[in-house]
């Protein structure tokens, strides 16, 4: 419970009692992500099922809306200081990874927040059409990217998340979440592509990184997120 409850006031805005944790505790919270997952993606479709009420774009705008506000735009700021590095660094990959440690927000940071939400909301409109079931599933799916990249790729930052939460996933954390998204590929097959998004961002986070930060396991989920979206809309599930 001590690690959910980590795992919550780290991932959300969502009020959480004050609790006594070490190191350790914090980087294994990485287990309990998905679930978390599931608490975000709940919120997010309780406000658009309340918002489609009275308009499909209402409700888009009310999911859009509640998905930043409950994680606090944490995974945004990840994507906006992924994308400055990238625009910044023409191929150097030290200025790459200090572009991105600069707390600062750039242009391409800007444009990449502003594509993202926009490229949400027009999904989420589309998903009105047939409910908002298989949007709860949507920030689970995506919060197991960083127990994927947290065995795969090799933290950048020796004192950042990459490298803290890196010991932390188990194989049996792999295997016991993997069991539960297959469970839910079976009400929702738009899921059943989340591996192939995981394994594409860690691939192209391999390759113009060299390996992750916390940073990019923002950005990272952020783009499974709304491939994931994408394949809702294709699928015609949502």
């Amino acid at each position: 419970m001590r690690r959910l409850l980590l795992a919550i006031g780290f991932l959300t805005r969502l009020p959480v009692p004050s609790i006594r944790a070490d190191a350790s505790d914090f980087a294994g919270a990485v287990r309990c992500y998905p679930l978390v997952g599931l608490i975000i993606g709940a919120l997010v479709a309780g406000a658009g099922w309340l918002g489609g009420a009275a308009d499909p774009w209402i409700g888009a705008l009310a999911a859009l809306i509640a998905w930043v506000a409950v994680t606090g735009a944490l995974h945004l700021d990840g994507l906006a200081d992924l994308a400055d590095g990238i625009g910044a660094a023409h191929g150097d990959r030290n200025r790459l990874l200090a572009v991105m440690a600069d707390p600062h927000v750039g242009s391409f940071g800007v444009v990449a927040i502003v594509l993202q939400l926009l490229a949400k909301i027009v999904l989420l409109h589309d998903v009105v059409a047939g409910g908002w079931l298989a949007v709860v599933l949507v920030p689970f799916a995506a919060r197991m990217g960083p127990l994927v990249w947290a065995r795969w790729l090799r933290p950048l930052r020796p004192s950042g998340l990459g490298a803290q939460i890196a010991s932390a996933v188990r194989a049996r954390d792999l295997l016991g979440w993997g069991a539960v998204w297959a469970a839910a590929c079976a009400a929702v097959p738009a899921l059943l592509l989340a591996p192939l998004l995981v394994v594409a961002v860690g691939g192209w986070l391999r390759h113009r990184l060299g390996g992750v930060t916390g940073d990019a396991h923002g950005a990272g989920i952020e783009l499974v997120e709304t491939g994931l979206l994408v394949a809702l809309v294709a699928i015609g599930q949502g």
